[in-house]
Parts: C-alpha cells; structure tokens; sequence
C-alpha cells in the first residue's frame, strides 16, 4: 500500500514510543541500582579497611563470613540511633540518591502519560477531521452538489468510508444527469411519436371525411383513397410496433433466447419477409453468399431476421425502381460479416452519423419513411454481440454487419 493505514500507523507509533520509555525506564532503575550498590560497596570497603587495620588477627574468610551472614540481630544496634531497616537506607547518602531518583521516575512517568495522551489526543482530532469532512460531503450531497473533491490515498475505515461516499456521489450525479437526460429524450420522443403519428391520421381524417361528404364519389376515387387509408394505417401500425420493442428494450424486458443459427438462414429469411415489397417495385434481390452451408452464430434468429429485414427494406425504400439489392457475406474465423448494397441515390455524408437515430429522418428518405427501423436494427445487432456500419456515395449505399463469435 501507497499508505499505511491511520489506525495502524498511530498504534504502531504508540507501540514503540512505549518500549523506547520503557526502555528508558528500565536504564534508569538499572542505573539507580548501580548507584545503590556501588554506595554500598564503598562503605563495606571503608568498614573492612578499619577492621584490618583494628583487628589483624580477622582472616579475609571471616570477614566474607559475616559480609554474608543473614542475621537480623543487628537491627538492634541501628534501632538505637532511630534507624528502621525495613523503611531507611543505613546510609545517607543512598538515603539522598533515592529522593533523588523518586523525583526523576516521578517526572519520567508524568512525561510518558502526557506523551501517550498527546498521540491519542491528535489521533483522536485526525478522526474528528475526517468524520466533519464526511458530514460536510453528506450535507452537500443533499443539497444536490454533486461536485465533490474527496481525495484520499490512505485505507482506514474512515478513508474507505469516504471512498464509498465518493462513489455514491457519483452514483447519484450520473443518475440525476441520466434523469434530465431521460426527460429530454422522453420529450424529444413524443414530440418526434406526435409528428410522425399527425401526418398518416391528417390523412386519414381527410380523406374519411372525403368520402363521407362525398356519396356519390366516383369508384375509382374512392378506392384510390381507401388504399391511401390501408397505406397509412399499415404505417401507423409498424411505428406502433417498432416502438413497442424499442421500449422493451430500452425497459430491459427481453430475454434473446441464443442459441447456434445458420447465416444463411437467417438471410433467406429476411429476404421472404421484403419479398412483396420488392415485387411492387420491381426489384431483384441477389445473394452472393460465400459461406459454407454449416457457417453459423450464436443468436437470437428471430430478432436478427427482423433486424436483418429492417436494413433491407430501407434498402428496397432508397432503391430505384427494376434495380437489384446485393447481398454478401463471408465467414471468417473471429466473426461473420453480412454486407447489404444498394444503388439508390445514397446518403448525404451529413446525415450518415445520425441514420442510426430514432425518429431521424434523412434528406433522401422516402415519404413512407418513420425513421426508426434501422435504429432497432442497431439495438438487435448489438444485442448478439454485433456491430453495423454504413458507407454511402451517390452511386449507392453498403450497411456492413459483423457478428462476432467470441
């Protein structure tokens, strides 16, 4: 770790500022020892130079003898001059060092209680710090304010608390930001649903009323209206259904049942379902397939075909009449590619980055046009690990589909 954690850095500073004053401690009764003991030895000297020079006739072990003799009986002799061994030193100058030492572990003591509570004391107004930092961050996050700097390297409860408080602030403002961003698009999209919905039912409503106020409409007029009528209501009808799965998408309810689909399968399939529309404008589809019969990925086939039929028919919807649309794909070891060309008048390079967009309707686009196919088409391709591009000129237009298969 960069840093040591807080708590484990000041238990770690007290732990050793304690054995140093131990330490300490102990050199200090080692050294009031040596005081003690060289006194004493002084005066044994001074006593058995006397008694040699008094009494010659005392051997060296008689004098050791009665150095080491345990007897209490002279607790008498020093009774008499108000002397209690129990209590007092015998002689007065260890009498002087031991008051003299009294008062140094005195003031040793005092100054390791104060040194301790020093490091508890800053210890304890680090963590305060912290805990009104927190409150602070806390206070401002209720308030909305979500532009919070909280930097923080060390990893002790506090900091990791901070740390989590961080997220959640981020949290909270990618989620307020997403709100407004979901209100927006929300707005945008019923604006986008209300225009594309009060057209075809103006229409409608004309047209109705046309034949209400007109009985004696001849034949022909009417049935130009009533398949004016069928038109518009089939178009209502698949913007209803396309946002009807765009919203299932977007509210996650869908559930890709994946399982190993042949390309090409998928590619007749989509063909059979544009097949009526290719057939009232008179265009040719062509497939130029070089997959191998058992080439295949892991998908959903119902939702690819849908995507795969949405691509095609804008295809069909920018194509001339009596022209063709080319189908390729090739299958390679990482993914399998699917190629979908048109030679219609193409896209202008400026609507190009938003042909993907709901509700976006290009400068080319047909009148018929809702502007939300290939939008769910990118979302389903994506869903199975895919990947759509288009190029465009005005010789024509190439949407590219890549699965992959890792």
């Amino acid at each position: 770790m960069k840093n040591k954690i807080k708590l484990q850095r000041y238990f770690i500073t007290s732990l050793l500022i304690s054995i140093c004053l131990l330490v300490l401690f102990l050199a200090i009764n080692i050294y009031e020892y040596h005081v003690y003991t060289n006194n004493f030895n002084n005066k044994i000297g001074s006593i058995v130079s006397v008694l040699r020079e008094n009494y010659p006739e005392l051997s060296d072990d008689e004098i050791i003898k009665v150095l080491n003799n345990n007897d209490q009986s002279s607790e008498n002799f020093f009774n008499k001059y108000g002397i209690e061994l129990d209590n007092e030193s015998v002689l007065i100058k260890n009498e002087k060092d031991h008051q003299k030492f009294l008062i140094i572990n005195s003031l040793f003591l005092i100054f390791s209680f104060g040194l301790l509570l020093t490091i508890y004391i800053l210890y304890n107004r680090s963590k305060e710090k912290d805990i009104r930092e927190i409150t602070k961050c806390i206070e401002q996050i209720n308030k909305k304010n979500y532009e919070l700097q909280i930097d923080s390297n060390t990893e002790d409860e506090l900091s990791i608390l901070k740390n989590e408080i961080y997220k959640t602030t981020i949290t909270l403002k990618e989620a307020a930001e997403n709100s407004l961003k979901d209100k927006a698009n929300l707005k945008k999209s019923l604006e986008d649903i209300s225009h594309q919905l009060k057209t075809p039912l103006t229409s409608i409503l004309v047209m109705l009323d046309n034949i209400i106020d007109d009985p004696e409409m001849d034949e022909d007029t009417r049935n130009e209206f009533i398949r004016d009528i069928k038109r518009n209501v089939v178009n209502i009808n698949f913007l209803v259904q396309a946002l009807l799965k765009l919203s299932k998408f977007d509210a996650n309810t869908i559930h890709f049942i994946k399982k190993e689909t042949y390309v090409r399968d998928i590619i007749d399939d989509s063909i059979k379902n544009v097949s009526t529309i290719c057939d009232l404008k008179n265009i040719k589809i062509e497939s130029n397939l070089k997959l191998k019969s058992n080439a295949s990925i892991v998908c959903d086939k119902a939702w690819q075909v849908e995507a795969i039929t949405n691509i095609l028919k804008n295809a069909i919807d920018h194509s001339k009449e009596g022209s063709k649309v080319l189908i390729k794909s090739t299958n390679h070891n990482v993914y399998s590619k699917i190629e979908i060309i048109d030679f219609g008048d193409g896209i202008s390079p400026k609507d190009i980055p938003h042909i993907f967009e709901r509700f976006y309707k290009g400068s080319n686009a047909s009148a018929d046009s809702i502007g939300i196919g290939l939008a769910l088409a990118k979302t389903i391709i994506e869903e199975d690990n895919g990947t759509i591009d288009v190029e465009s000129n005005d010789k024509g237009t190439k949407f590219t589909i890549e699965y992959f298969k890792i």
